[in-house]
Parts: C-alpha cells; sequence; structure tokens
C-alpha cells in the first residue's frame, strides 16, 4: 500500500493518491485529471473510486471528468445529494481497494456531508484519516459555509462538528495519520499550520479545537470568533461540485484563443470580458494594459481571483507571461472560471509594440516611502489582512483588506493623495492596477510592501503575537 499527498500550494489544497495491488483510489482529485491518468498509467494501476470529502467550496473537483474517464465509482458520505451517478455510502460503510480498506466516518459540521475517510490496511489495523475539511493541521473546518443549504446556524453546525471530532475522530489511536484537505493559506478555515500531515496525537496537544476538557459552549465560540466571511464564489463552486460541469478539455481549448493585438482590444471592447494581467507585479507596475487587472501566477493566484472577480460566469481575457497562458487558464478553471474567451498572443510586449496605450504605477521604494512619511499628514493604506495589520503596522495607518477592495471602494480618497502597500508588493500591485481601473490617480504603491517597510525608520506599533490576541485570519 502506498499513500502519496499531492499537494497544490497556490490553493493550499492536498489531493491523495493511494495505490495497492493494481488498484487505486483518488481523494478530493483537482479539476485537471490528466496528472492522475498518467500517474495511473504508468503505475499501472486502475483507479477504482473516487472519494469525495465534500462539496468543495473554495476549488472545483476533478470528480465528475475523472469518472467519466476511468469509469471509477465517485463516492460521498451520507446525506450528500448530487446530481449525478454516485454511491452514496453509509456512515461505516467500508470500500476495499487491492490490500486496503477505507471505512467511511460521516463527520458533519463543516459541511452537512462532510465525511472522514478512515483507512485501514490488510491486518485491518487503522492506519491513517483523510478528513477533508472537518479537521485541519491546528485547526477545524470553519462552520458558516453549509448554513443556507442546512437550514442551520453557524453555532448549530458548529455544535454538530464538536460531536463528529469528539465521537468520530478524537476516539482514533494517537499514530493515526491526519491527511487534511488544506493547509495554511485557505480561506475554509482561520488557524491552518503551513505542516501537511500530523496525527491524532499530535492534533490532541496542539490544535485548540481538539482540547480534551473543552466544552461544547467553548468550542463553539472558539471556533466561530474571529470569521471573515467567505469569498463571494464559494457558493457558485459548491454548485459546479454538486451539479456537474463542463469537460476541461473544453474549457482549455475555448481558452486558448491566441488573439493579436487589435483582436485583443476589439474583444475586450465588444464583451464585458476583464482583462486579467496574470505577470509578476516587478514587471506590471513599468507598463500594463489600461483597465486590465492584475493578479500575478506568483503567488495564490486561483484564490484572489476567487476573491476579486465575484462571478465564475465572468467572461475573461487573458494577459501572461508567453509560455505561461495555459497555466493561467488551467489555474482559473481549478476555481470555476471556465470563461477565458482568449489571451494575448505574444503578451504585454505584443501590446506596447503595435503601439497601443499603456498604463503605470507610480511604484515607489521604501527608501522613498521613509522620505515622504509623515504620520500627521501621509495617508497610509495597508491592505494586508486584518491579523497582520493588528500584529504591526506602519502608525496611524488604515486597513483595508485586498479581500474586501471591491465593497470599501468609497474609503479610498479623492481628494488627497494616499500611499498603498501590502505584505510584499504582490496584492498591492493587485490592488493599483484595480484603483487605476476605477479611475484613481492620485496615489502610491510601495514596492516591497511592509517587509520592506520594517527596514526604514518610518514609525510602526510594537508587534503584539497573533495567540495573545486570538486574532486569526
Amino acid at each position: 500500500m502506498k499513500v502519496e499527498q499531492i499537494y497544490t500550494g497556490c490553493l493550499a489544497q492536498g489531493a491523495y493518491y493511494i495505490t495497492s495491488k493494481g488498484e487505486a483510489a483518488i481523494v478530493d482529485p483537482l479539476r485537471e485529471i490528466k496528472p492522475y491518468l498518467e500517474r495511473a498509467k504508468k503505475d499501472r494501476v486502475e483507479i477504482k473510486y473516487i472519494f469525495e470529502t465534500h462539496f468543495h467550496a473554495d476549488f472545483v473537483s476533478g470528480h465528475v471528468d475523472l469518472a467519466k474517464a476511468t469509469g471509477a465509482k465517485i463516492i460521498y458520505g451520507p446525506t450528500a445529494q448530487p446530481a449525478f451517478d454516485c454511491i452514496i455510502a453509509k456512515d461505516g460503510e467500508e470500500f476495499k481497494v487491492g490490500d486496503f480498506t477505507l471505512k467511511t466516518l460521516h463527520t458533519p459540521g463543516h459541511t452537512m456531508e462532510s465525511t472522514t475517510y478512515l483507512l485501514k490496511d490488510e491486518n485491518g489495523k487503522d492506519v491513517a484519516i483523510f478528513s477533508g475539511d472537518t479537521l485541519f493541521i491546528g485547526d477545524v473546518g470553519r462552520p458558516d459555509l453549509a448554513q443556507k443549504a442546512a437550514d442551520m446556524t453557524q453555532e448549530q453546525l458548529a455544535a454538530t462538528l464538536y460531536k463528529s471530532l469528539r465521537e468520530k475522530i478524537m476516539t482514533l489511536a494517537d499514530d493515526v495519520l491526519v491527511y487534511p484537505a488544506h493547509g495554511a493559506g485557505s480561506a475554509c478555515g482561520k488557524n491552518m499550520s503551513k505542516e501537511t500531515v500530523s496525527t491524532i496525537g499530535e492534533q490532541k496537544k496542539s490544535n485548540y479545537a481538539l482540547r480534551a476538557d473543552m466544552t461544547e459552549e467553548e468550542f463553539v465560540k472558539e471556533v466561530t470568533e474571529g470569521l471573515l466571511p467567505p469569498p463571494q464564489y464559494f457558493p457558485m463552486n459548491v454548485a459546479m461540485n454538486k451539479m456537474g460541469y463542463e469537460n476541461i478539455d473544453t474549457v482549455m481549448e475555448r481558452g486558448l484563443q491566441a488573439m493579436n493585438a487589435e483582436e485583443f482590444e476589439a474583444a475586450a471592447n465588444e464583451t464585458d470580458a476583464v482583462m486579467l494581467d496574470t505577470r509578476n507585479d516587478a514587471v506590471v507596475w513599468k507598463g500594463f494594459i489600461p483597465n486590465s487587472i492584475n493578479i500575478s501566477l506568483d503567488g495564490q493566484f486561483a484564490p484572489w481571483v476567487g476573491a476579486l472577480i465575484p462571478d465564475v460566469k465572468q467572461q475573461l481575457l487573458i494577459i501572461a507571461e508567453p509560455g505561461r497562458e495555459e497555466e493561467s487558464i488551467m489555474r482559473l478553471a481549478r476555481v470555476g472560471y471556465d470563461n477565458v474567451i482568449g489571451f494575448l498572443k505574444g503578451g504585454f510586449d505584443a501590446w506596447k509594440n503595435a503601439g497601443k496605450e499603456i498604463d503605470t504605477i507610480n511604484r515607489i521604494t521604501s527608501a522613498d516611502f521613509e522620505k515622504v512619511f509623515d504620520k500627521d499628514s501621509t495617508i497610509v493604506i495597508d491592505i494586508r489582512k486584518p491579523g497582520e495589520y493588528t500584529a504591526e503596522h506602519v502608525e496611524e495607518a488604515l486597513n483595508i483588506p485586498l479581500d474586501y477592495l471591491n465593497e470599501n471602494l468609497a474609503e479610498f480618497p479623492k481628494d488627497k493623495n494616499f500611499i498603498i502597500h501590502c505584505g510584499s508588493g504582490y496584492r498591492s500591485m493587485t490592488a493599483a492596477t484595480m484603483l487605476k481601473s476605477r479611475g484613481w490617480e492620485n496615489f502610491r504603491e510601495v514596492a516591497g510592501g511592509y517587509d520592506a517597510i520594517k527596514g526604514t525608520s518610518v514609525p510602526r506599533t510594537d508587534f503584539v503575537c497573533a495567540t495573545k490576541m486570538k486574532v486569526k485570519s
């Protein structure tokens, strides 16, 4: 028996590939199925089952396409009601793959269909759990995402999760491995570790939500405390995972329509497509297409797209570094943005060489920021997450997280100059292009963000440990 975690950093997501005696099972696969098919062919194994821990909100699973391509059976836990053929497993039901067995443990709370799969070896010994979003390393799944579907409050879902953890998971042996669906960076929890594997015993010691003496009331309060609103694309991804979706090959073929500068400009003018620039912030500030938005591939690209472009049905036109067009389209499809209608052939240079209008960002260094900063007169807007800001920030800076920029545009002054920064420059370039596209010109953006500002004499608040503050983001 072999278990492999296939971790995708952009989504902070873990899929699992398990093989034994010529058979394989996949847990929570990503949208693109080609890697699984190629791996199974190489290993000479047949994919027998596709296990889904729940209807994912933050990405579109590859379960439907993978089942069609392989004949494998899709398995969901009790209460799931998908619109396609699959096995709805009973609590405690077991599935044999080669020498190992996967046992269904219904663990509602994050969502009502949430299910953990317990891996048993050929001798019947408990080896590991694939916990989905029920149990993370250092955290548990947020209980507010399924309120409408479950007709329950987040407090009621949290109470349900409390029982699931204590009756189904914490009763397992301490040496049982924990394989979660997500790690740090995912919006499905609030306090996740950067580690992607642990054990039941380690989590009992270190996970705040698994304290042995924790009451249900304490659990509900702590798990629901400090939850930020989920990205708006989450319900749409749930619907795609539940109802099915367009084949990934069709999505890729439509998106990979190469356009010259004239064709690209015409498409932008004749449709409601958003021009999405996926290049690195280090080059975008020097020149970009007016009204385009920069969200770089060199970071948590897909989640930021989901946070800032609310409708997954939105048409998109891609400006990418030449050679990264396909990557851009695939990573968009991972979170359900299937309506890319083409890309700029030759990238931004093709646009510039065609003599088209370009825009720039007034980017300054941290040293320049230090020279112009006056805490009594300089308006500084920090677009990091609330937890980052509360831990430490430039004195008198205003916090407007990038996640909620669309909802808080009125907070950005139009009659006074201001300066924006994030942690490293990635997010502030996104904010800068978004502001530009909406008419703001009266601002500067700090290269290197707060990481660079810390090396200057600009007055900052004292660092406060997040655990002491109980602020999690």
